[in-house]
């Protein structure tokens, strides 16, 4: 019996000297690949060129009517800074003291979340001006707040079982609040500098409670009703230890029009007082950060999502043409190691989408917000954002890095596809639709749709600030997104790493 000897078959080697294999040779090699090839370089010129051209077209037709007048808070920013005040001047340093023993809504609904109900120390009666004030609320508990966009909680509170007593001390420039459940045992909330308080402020008891917005969605599209709710609050054991010129307690509704003016955030609202010391305010209005006015930062990038089928094409063409040609085996026979070939075109791609997408990106929003300013859009004396300040510095960097990921999303599924046409409908359907398919659903899923989708990536163009005190409808069509913007662009850049991953385990399984 003959036996056939066994052929032991030696593994590949490249018969190229091994520093031909050295990763910098490969990644010069992949760079003059993209450098070469003229279609390439026209798709990543024309991709930043459209870019910039949309950014401008999609404001150019936008346009603001007068409103009512701006109110800016101490930082600079958008407030609203309307409410029923019941105050009296204090110098120097001193301590107010009070009670709050019910909130009721005086319209007949349902109480506002953050109505609140307390007690204040405002620099003036201009709106806007700087404050702190303690305050009970109807679903968030006690809360010390100041200069709108600051907010610390306090215990929880439920007026329906027990009154609350609230304490706020002036030192110099130092504020702190107190609040306690029967006016012995008190809780610190905080201590706070104020800036901007003079030597003379106002305070007193205060009365405020946000419209309500109710809003319809549906496939037509979506309706927002906001209704002027009032409240009532009603308070005793009002003390004031301090310095006043004043001996008595005056009423004024901030932010209320003025006899003859143009309209104001709030109606007239109303005060009464016992001979016991009961006092029942009545009003409207808020002290919040307002989220309402048009997102200025965001409106200035509506090119980054013509410029990301670009992007997309071409991180795509990077590597399905190399399959389509068969080049593809001559790049593994000259460098046996698949995935260093597949991160140095990972690198080339994502450095060349975003050095271009960069200067598109910082050219699109300088120009849009031009043409916004000259359309009305922005308080007539604020300054110009700086492209250098956030959030215009974030947006604007993250949008080229939006671009970026998304190329390298598409080369990493063009590995796996390796079809040009189905890589990119791919890409398109991951990071677009989403986006599209949000303005028609109900807004839980549509929300759901941005925080588990690529789509999810663009909220790094937001440039409104949301605030935990404020309430507000999230509406994709507004251009809010349920993430913040650093979560969102990591939910893409999470998708591109998977994909990446995948198209390394691919090349290993099929090109081996």
């Amino acid at each position: 019996m003959t036996t056939t000897p066994t052929r032991t078959v030696s593994p590949y080697r490249s018969a190229l000297h091994p520093a031909r294999a050295d990763f910098g040779r490969l990644l010069r090699a992949e760079w003059a690949k993209f450098w070469t090839v003229r279609a390439w370089l026209l798709v990543l010129a024309v991709g930043a060129v459209v870019t910039v051209l949309v950014c401008q077209l999609g404001v150019t037709g936008s346009s603001v009517s007068g409103g009512p007048a701006v109110v800016l808070g101490p930082g600079g920013e958008v407030v609203k800074d309307a409410f029923r005040f019941e105050h009296r001047p204090l110098t120097g340093d001193g301590t107010i003291t009070a009670r709050v023993t019910g909130i009721e809504s005086a319209s007949g609904g349902a109480l506002e979340p953050w109505t609140k109900a307390g007690i204040i120390v405002k620099a003036s009666m201009k709106q806007g001006s700087s404050y702190a004030a303690v305050m009970t609320t109807p679903a968030h508990g006690v809360r010390m707040q100041w200069n709108f966009t600051h907010d610390t909680a306090g215990p929880s509170s439920d007026l329906a079982k027990a009154p609350q007593w609230l304490r706020l001390k002036r030192l110099g420039g130092k504020l702190t609040g107190y609040a306690s459940v029967n006016g012995e045992k008190w809780t610190r909330l905080g201590e706070v500098g104020v800036g901007g308080l003079p030597r003379t402020v106002q305070v007193g008891l205060f009365l405020a409670t946000p419209a309500r917005d109710v809003v319809h969605r549906g496939f037509g599209g979506s309706s927002a009703v906001s209704g002027g709710g009032r409240a009532t609050g009603t308070y005793d054991h009002l003390t004031l230890q301090g310095t006043s010129t004043a001996t008595g307690w005056t009423a004024t509704d901030i932010g209320a029009p003025a006899p003859g003016g143009p309209p104001g955030p709030a109606r007239p609202g109303a005060s009464t007082v016992t001979p016991a010391g009961t006092y029942t305010l009545t009003g409207q209005g808020d002290i919040a950060p307002d989220e309402n006015d048009p997102d200025m930062v965001q409106m200035s990038f509506q090119g980054v999502v013509m410029g990301l089928l670009f992007m997309a094409a071409l991180g795509t063409l990077f590597v399905t043409t190399e399959y389509k040609r068969g080049l593809i085996r001559t790049t593994f026979t000259a460098t046996p190691s698949r995935l260093r070939v597949l991160a140095a075109k990972t690198t080339v791609i994502a450095t060349v989408t975003f050095a271009t997408g960069l200067p598109a990106t910082a050219v699109g929003f300088t120009w849009a917000q031009k043409t916004l300013r000259s359309n009305g859009f922005g308080p007539p004396d604020f300054p110009d954002l700086s492209l250098l300040e956030q959030p215009a510095l974030r947006a604007v960097v993250g949008s080229a890095a939006l671009l970026s990921l998304v190329a390298v999303l598409a080369l990493a599924l063009g590995v796996v596809l390796r079809n040009s046409a189905g890589t990119i409908a791919t890409v398109v359907a991951l990071v677009l639709l989403p986006q599209i398919l949000s303005f028609a659903f109900p807004l839980p899923a549509a929300q759901w749709l941005l925080r588990v989708t690529p789509a999810a990536a663009f909220a790094i163009q937001q440039g409104v600030t949301r605030y935990p005190q404020v309430q507000h409808n999230c509406l994709p069509e507004s251009g809010c997104y349920p993430l913040t913007p650093y979560h969102g662009l990591a939910v893409l850049a999470a998708y591109a790493l998977a994909a990446l991953l995948l198209a390394a385990w691919t090349t290993r399984r099929r090109d081996a």
